[in-house]
């Protein structure tokens, strides 16, 4: 099956056409009703959306369910461009709310007021091309997002049999409200649960004798109390640090992911273009610089990524080339028990090594703060939210 992907292209000022290709099925729809709903609200006033599946996208009925019921808080229909018999079929059972069915992007845009039809414009079934001059621009998220909503929806099920709850659902509400509660991010949360050691059903604390353990001292990431509990606000501070330290001109900063088999996941950066952020998004393993840090757990380097082909062949690294960087640095975020919690990469757009051994020295010192501050916020702030879950889905069970 073919991932999701979008892109999309504006018509003109009220109208944006997003393009589907690739299959969504019932576990990504609600990940794809997000991205809608974000692309809505970043979008200009009075826009609307048009959703475009070419000769590879397609949406199975239940995913269909679900993106209608998702967008119904729309005060417009969305727009669906699709002549393909199964979306058809799909419509004509499910008679969704919110959805309108179009065969051609030209019908589509006829029915809206006042827009011109798309010139060159091709239809959506299999003999679709693409525009001449690629005027379509890569929208970014999805992807991360598809990743994200797997990760919650395998620990909503784990919550939904653990508990014996009434309907799904439940558990979601559950870990919602918690996400909130705590301000974690879901998919933190989600993460937590997962790799976490199996809570009692019924009776007792999920960690039962657990101490508070003190927050970190951190030599140069400048955080205070209740700050430190922000891990958004954590996180952006080390990026501003890292920054003005190195003196580069971008920095990505990534966290492991136990869930996900200590993948490194994009959590935090300056600088870095659309398109390299989707590529390094969720880093798995090298050649890309952090994946070769973490594994070796020692600061990577490379004088001119141009010339280091085992980079420059990749997807990540042409985008890295294509956004203007050439040397690069990375080092590893190292706990006292010497465990790899993420990383952090600087670039310079000039080839050749910039960085002296004092910033060097400096960078190191915010690295183990960040990896003192993750250990900590794992032990306290994430433990606590995995107790309030516990104690919520026991009371609802």
């Amino acid at each position: 099956m073919t991932p999701p992907t979008l892109s999309a292209r504006a018509v003109d000022d009220g109208v944006l056409v997003l393009r589907l290709s690739g299959a969504v099925g019932s576990h990504d729809a609600a990940a794809l009703a997000d991205e809608l709903c974000d692309r809505l609200v970043a979008a200009p006033a009075g826009q609307r959306l048009v959703l475009e599946l070419t000769g590879r996208g397609e949406i199975d009925t239940t995913a269909w369910r679900i993106l209608d019921a998702r967008i119904r808080h729309l005060e417009e229909p969305l727009l669906v461009v699709s002549e393909a018999p199964r979306t058809v079929a799909a419509f004509a059972v499910l008679q969704p709310r919110r959805l309108r069915l179009h065969p051609t992007l030209d019908a589509a845009l006829a029915a809206l007021p006042g827009t011109a039809p798309a010139t060159g414009s091709a239809g959506a079934g299999a003999g679709a091309q693409e525009p001449q001059g690629d005027p379509w621009s890569e929208v970014f998220g999805l992807r991360a997002k598809l990743r994200s909503h797997s990760l919650i929806g395998m620990a909503q099920g784990m919550l939904y049999e653990r508990y014996r709850l009434g309907r799904p659902e439940e558990a979601f509400d559950q870990l919602r409200d918690t996400s909130q509660h705590h301000n974690v991010p879901l998919r933190v949360l989600a993460s937590a649960v997962l790799t976490a050691p199996p809570a009692p059903a019924r009776d007792g604390d999920w960690f039962p004798g657990r101490r508070p353990v003190v927050a970190p001292r951190l030599h140069l990431l400048d955080v205070q109390q209740p700050d430190i509990r922000d891990r958004r606000h954590v996180l952006r501070a080390a990026v501003g640090e890292a920054v003005a330290i190195s003196d580069a001109d971008a920095v990505e900063l990534h966290l492991t992911d136990p869930a996900l088999q200590h993948a490194l996941v994009l959590e935090g950066h300056a600088n870095l273009d659309a398109v390299y952020r989707d590529a390094v998004a969720h880093v798995t393993g090298p050649p890309a610089l952090c994946a070769r840090t973490r594994d070796h757990k020692q600061p990577t380097s490379t004088a001119d990524a141009a010339a280091d082909r085992r980079l420059s062949d990749t997807p990540e690294g042409r985008a890295l080339l294509a956004m203007g960087s050439r040397a690069l640095y990375a080092l590893p975020c190292l706990t006292r028990d010497g465990d790899c919690a993420g990383t952090l990469t600087f670039h310079r757009a000039r080839p050749g090594a910039w960085l002296a051994s004092d910033r060097r020295t400096a960078l190191e010192t915010l690295a183990a703060d960040l990896a003192a501050w993750r250990s900590w916020y794992r032990r306290t702030v994430v433990l606590d939210a995995l107790e309030r879950l516990h104690a919520r889905c026991r009371s609802v069970a």
